[in-house]
């Protein structure tokens, strides 16, 4: 993927995907929500019978004017009652009929409309989750939620409302030829050719209004991401006075979008307009010609009515066709969007029930000559070998940069590697992680990140991720194990605690407690952490380190260090530089080695001497170890 590809948000597009029309479009779009297209047939047919009634109204002014007021059968002139009556009372039935049937088949439509588009929904939004962090790390998340959220919304809209119009158009049009063609030839033919004109134009108008609408869809999902980023991190806006910078973002993006759906709508109002025009002129025709036909003495005067009829019937639709073509090139768009994604390449694939079990009870893991490097970029992580035996405490340690974190995605298979196999197990069980199903995966190995992500629910609710059939019994437990009795107990509502978008209701160190106990509650073989304690108060930072010290008893783990304090306690330590495995070894031994680990932590030591008593002083953010790592 191009940088440009990763600025953007944009997902690489497959070449077949930009080059298929929107007929070919629709027809995938549909073949992924088989159940829209289920029973379409009935449908057709109940909507073609709901046609039929307005085709019924023209015929009964035609005999109603011919028999009934012109007594052309009888010759008297006079007026036949009756026989209106008659025709009145028929019509009533038949539009009675034909309505039931139109009804049925809305129903019908927006029944599987729903139950399909709820499948693509739901395909989609399982595929964002599918796809590796690596992806999803290069893309806006704006733009994927807008491919589950409005781009489906969008499709739905072209579904529901303008596939409807355009079935019963068509069938009106249908019909109103075929009744046209009864009464008369010369005037059905006038009303073609009037109409050639507009189709031919349709076909250019409808290409230019695809890639109008391509772009239009495409400034939603980066509108959304830019609107997106500044409400969640609002407080950093604020803290920097950024206010202006970031309004001008929004402004660009929303101005973007504006231009956008100004073009496309320019494109529709050209297309409407000749479409009325054509209409004007189809009009003018048919009563020009019919009014000659007439005094010839080829058309009575009640089919030359009726056909002023019959071609409001035929003009109605084919002004429709405009926005009919418009909500087909947006939804096109959308379709092409959602596509995209569900045809990105899920790089880390699960297994299923088909892959290989991990073993119960201690895990180790070991590194088999594993390489990896980002699309288009750098290698990372080069030619890591290494074996971590079960129950082992282990730092990794390195500066900013060296592949720290990569080292853990690779290890919980957040990512896979380009050359070279990931492993978990003891003596001679090994399995390769790709090849573990995820759920088993995830039952042995927890990764606890920096900062602790809470969704906004109750305590309880974040809690049950960790084991979602654990009993508030146990829940508390858990608090009581870990030594965080006192603090559960000194929340308001305990487990019914609510704590807010993003944990915001809790301090950064008490979501870190929260993730703590979500990963005891899941009891792990394998626990990877990523220092999880290194930014929170004192007070906080003791009830965390002494909970992870219990969490971390009789578990093998591999802590992301920025702060050599966890190096100084681990039983072995793993010093990155550049993405290679440069020193291995106890703290002892490495700082007597006097190489790469020795230089970080006398960089480390000073750093505490300047900031004598600083709880936390010395973290990696300084320069000594790096932050987060890549």
């Amino acid at each position: 993927m191009s940088d440009t590809d990763a600025l953007d948000g944009v997902l690489p597009v497959p070449e077949e995907i930009e080059r298929e029309g929107s007929l070919a479009i629709i027809r995938r779009g549909l073949s992924l929500s088989p159940a829209i297209t289920q029973g379409i047939w009935l449908t057709a047919v109940l909507s073609a019978l709901g046609t039929v009634g307005s085709a019924v109204v023209p015929i009964v002014v035609q005999r109603a004017i011919d028999d009934g007021l012109g007594g052309s059968e009888t010759g008297s002139g006079a007026v036949d009652v009756g026989r209106i009556g008659m025709y009145v009372g028929v019509t009533l039935v038949v539009l009675l009929l034909t309505g039931i049937a139109a009804s049925l088949s809305k129903v019908r439509i927006f029944t599987a409309s729903e139950r399909g588009l709820a499948e693509l929904r739901v395909r989609a939004f399982r595929h964002v989750h599918d796809l590796s962090m690596l992806t999803q790390n290069t893309q806006r998340r704006g733009s994927l939620v807008s491919r589950v959220t409005s781009d489906v919304d969008q499709i739905s809209q072209f579904l529901q409302f303008t596939g409807l119009i355009m079935i019963v158009s068509v069938g009106q049009m249908i019909v109103a030829t075929i009744v046209m063609a009864f009464l008369s030839w010369q005037l059905t033919i006038v009303v073609l050719a009037s109409f050639v004109p507009l189709v031919l134009l349709l076909s250019t108008f409808a290409e230019r209004m695809s890639r109008a609408y391509d772009r239009v869809r495409a400034t939603v999902g980066e509108l959304l991401a830019v609107v997106g980023e500044p409400v969640v991190g609002a407080s950093v806006v604020r803290s920097y006075a950024i206010e202006e910078r970031t309004q001008r973002r929004i402004d660009d993006a929303i101005d973007t979008n504006y231009r956008a759906n100004v073009r496309a709508q320019t494109i529709v109002s050209v297309t409407f307009a000749s479409a009325t025009v054509v209409a004007g002129i189809a009009n003018a025709a048919v009563l020009g010609v019919g009014l000659w036909l007439g005094l010839l003495g080829d058309l009575s005067l009640g089919t030359v009515i009726a056909f002023i009829f019959l071609v409001g019937l035929f003009v109605g639709p084919a002004q429709m066709a405009t926005q009919v073509i418009t909500d087909a090139q947006n939804a096109v768009a959308s379709w092409r969007r959602v596509i995209e994604l569900l045809e990105t390449p899920a790089d880390v694939v699960d297994p299923g029930p088909g892959g290989e079990r991990l073993a119960d009870g201690d895990l180790g893991a070991r590194f088999r000559h594993v390489t990896f490097r980002y699309p288009d970029g750098p290698v990372v992580l080069d030619d890591v070998d290494v074996t971590i035996a079960p129950r082992q405490r282990v730092a990794v340690v390195g500066e900013t940069g060296s592949g720290k974190t990569t080292f853990a995605k690779l290890l919980t298979r957040l990512m896979d590697p380009v050359e070279g196999a990931v492993l978990l197990g003891r003596d001679d069980e090994w399995t390769d992680v790709s090849r573990a199903p995820f759920d088993d995966l995830r039952r042995h190995v927890v990764m606890v990140p920096q900062e602790g992500f809470l969704f906004d629910a109750t305590l309880r609710e974040n809690l049950l991720y960790g084991r979602s059939d654990a009993t508030d019994a146990e829940l508390v437990a858990v608090f009581d194990d870990l030594a965080l009795t006192d603090w559960f107990r000194a929340l308001p509502h305990g487990l019914d605690a609510r704590v807010g978008q993003r944990g915001e209701a809790l301090s950064a160190g008490e979501r870190q407690i929260v993730a703590l106990v979500r990963s005891a509650l899941a009891d792990p073989d394998f626990l990877v952490l990523d220092e999880a304690t290194s930014a929170v108060d004192p007070q906080t930072e003791l009830r965390a380190t002494r909970a992870l010290e219990r969490l971390l008893d009789g578990r093998t783990s591999v802590t992301i260090a920025h702060r050599l304090s966890t190096a100084e306690n681990a039983d072995r330590v793993l010093v990155f530089d550049a993405g290679r495995l440069v020193e291995d070894g106890s703290h002892r031994e490495l700082v007597a080695l006097g190489g790469t680990y020795a230089r970080l932590h006398a960089s480390w030591v000073a750093q505490q001497k300047l900031a004598p008593g600083a709880v936390g002083a010395g973290s990696a953010g300084g320069g000594a170890v790096g932050g987060s790592g890549s």
